[in-house]
């Protein structure tokens, strides 16, 4: 069973990976709309194509989420898969 202070820690931890998310996709749509005006150089097409791998990871863990049980066999998918999570989680988040 775990503390009190743990699940604080593990939820702020998360709370800091999705704010992460959220700002790279923001990044994502600023760099996809500047593409329709100028040529975007090597590493803003690299930036695009990570976010965009990213959101197609989220799908499958959130249809397995909605599933009845979901949230107990997304756990168990995510030790069989980890390269299903968005890189903002599986990165250590930045904090503040």
């Amino acid at each position: 069973m775990q503390t009190l202070d743990e699940i604080k820690m593990l939820l702020h931890r998360n709370k800091l990976r999705l704010h992460q998310e959220l700002i790279q996709s923001k990044e994502a749509m600023h760099l996809i709309k500047k593409a329709t005006h100028t040529q975007l150089t090597e590493e803003e097409r690299l930036k695009i194509k990570i976010q965009l791998l990213d959101i197609c990871k989220v799908i499958p863990a959130f249809t397995v989420f909605m599933l009845p049980g979901g949230a107990l066999l997304l756990p168990l998918l995510i030790k069989l898969i980890p390269d299903i999570l968005p890189s903002a989680f599986r990165d250590a988040p930045k904090e503040r």
